[in-house]
């Protein structure tokens, strides 16, 4: 699978990115939250041992422990997509597996004992499920998993039972945010059983105009019927933003055009940028170049700009801690490097 930060995929501009989760418990362990230190840490060998099963395996795959990375570390983490809020939380007994492309992070002792997540760049959910479903059976393989015959796989939260999965398609949708057409979606999601949601998923705020779709409903529903419902809604939302941004470029052309290209000069010129408004202003660029508008910036960078300029990544590039102020400094010294020398693909 391509890495979604680094790899951009042309069949469907508005997609960024797809991912896959399929959330597993041992059978006649109690859920995490249930386990001590030790407990917990036991856990993680066995999944460690019934994982790295051979040489190939372990040359492309890492265990990492969250109580040996500092907080700056746990959160770059975050940023890219890799690990949730709640593992950080209980980063005394927990870690995840992480294989070099970044493309599979198999957290361990989050909400259950294990989440497998594959996420890869476009609309891609056939091929992050293959993925994730293979390193199922590896697992399944070495370890009795908690699960019913008529409920299906036994999971922490009564949502996630059944199937323990959950795709998520990430979008990039200006156009429905700029006419107010959000929440007719949500409530148009929420009654065929998805959601929609922030850029981190759940419990985040939308930022960028960039959201999540996801399927709510894990039981009683196959893996297949999951993935096709979620793949046909997403085209759907894909071609109500195509509608939105033909006709706020048939009524507002100069307007929007103005927009995109105010939001450019201001990212290649600022001398400081906090992050919210780095990403609306990324958004606006983005959408210029989806559009055909801007043609000297490519999404490759936009995908690096969009992980790069958040707190723990422009600390982690400087190697200190920055204050607030440092932190918008060197932000805008990025962004205007990265769109200086950037030449569109």
């Amino acid at each position: 699978m391509d890495n979604w930060i680094t790899t951009c995929d042309n069949k469907e501009d508005l997609v960024i990115s797809s991912r896959m989760r399929l959330a597993r418990n041992l059978a006649k362990v109690p859920f995490p939250r249930k386990l001590n230190v030790e407990r917990s840490r036991d856990v993680i060998k066995g999944i460690e041992n019934a994982f790295y099963t051979s040489p190939e395996i372990r040359q492309e795959f890492k265990t990492n422990y969250l109580w040996e990375k500092n907080n700056n570390e746990r959160q770059l983490y975050l940023e890219k997509h890799l690990i949730s809020k709640n593992l950080i939380e209980n980063s005394d007994k927990t870690a995840f597996i992480l294989n070099d492309k970044e493309t599979v992070s198999i957290m361990i002792n989050e909400e259950d004992h294990v989440r497998i997540q594959c996420i890869t760049a476009g609309l891609n959910l056939e091929e992050a499920y293959s993925l994730s479903d293979k390193i199922d059976d590896l697992l399944e393989e070495n370890l009795e998993y908690a699960f019913d015959e008529k409920l299906g796989y036994l999971t922490a939260c009564p949502t996630n039972i059944g199937t323990g999965l959950r795709a998520s398609v990430m979008l990039h949708l200006p156009a429905l945010s700029l006419n107010n057409q959000m929440n007719g979606l949500l409530n148009a999601l929420a009654q065929v059983g998805m959601t929609i949601r922030g850029l981190y998923g759940e419990g985040s705020k939308p930022v960028g105009n960039i959201y999540q779709i996801s399927n709510q409903i894990t039981l009683g529903r196959s893996e297949e019927e999951i993935l096709s419902s979620l793949k046909a809604i997403v085209i759907q939302v894909i071609n109500e933003e195509k509608i939105s941004r033909g006709s706020l470029m048939k009524k507002y052309k100069y307007e929007l055009e103005d927009r995109i290209y105010r939001a450019l000069g201001v990212l290649r010129s600022a001398v400081l940028l906090n992050s919210n408004e780095c990403l609306k202003l990324l958004s606006d660029v983005r959408l210029g170049v989806e559009m055909g508008i801007i043609n000297d910036v490519n999404k490759v960078t936009l995908n690096d700009l969009l992980v790069n300029i958040q707190p723990a990544a422009i600390q982690k590039q400087y190697d200190k801690n920055l204050s607030s102020n440092e932190r918008d400094f060197n932000r805008a010294k990025l962004v205007r490097e990265k769109l200086a020398v950037n030449t569109a693909q």
